[in-house]
């Protein structure tokens, strides 16, 4: 009966851990996704709003990135923004670890054809 009860504790705390570490990375992969379409349609904005825009994606994520730690590079039809942070996961009651995560989009910005454009090609 002990030992019953014994392994049914420790899966459910594994279940538990891995509950809560399958759900930082999905939050991660949303928040990186999102970032990744803000490089491909960011055509037209200068890195202060790029970074802006990062940090409200971030904050919508609950994702905990220091504004100083996000780096934007553009080069030529390429916008490269990458960051690293670590978030607090508790996998056990009463141990919480922090849980590295690096965030590296390399988009490839897409700026749209207007009508007047073709007109003067």
């Amino acid at each position: 009966m002990i030992k019953s009860l014994i392994k049914i504790a420790i899966a459910v705390l594994l279940a538990n851990a891995l509950w809560r570490v399958s759900s930082a990375y999905i939050s991660y992969y949303r928040f990186k996704d999102s970032v990744d379409e803000l490089a491909t349609h960011s055509g037209g904005k200068n890195d202060a709003q790029i970074k802006d825009k990062v940090l409200e994606l971030a904050a919508t994520y609950e994702e905990p990135v220091d504004p100083d730690a996000i780096e934007v590079r553009h080069d030529a039809d390429h916008l490269y923004i990458a960051t690293e942070y670590t978030k607090p996961i508790a996998l056990f009651p009463g141990y919480v670890r922090e849980w590295p995560f690096t965030l590296s989009v390399d988009g490839y910005v897409i700026i749209p054809t207007r009508l007047n454009d073709l007109a003067h090609p």
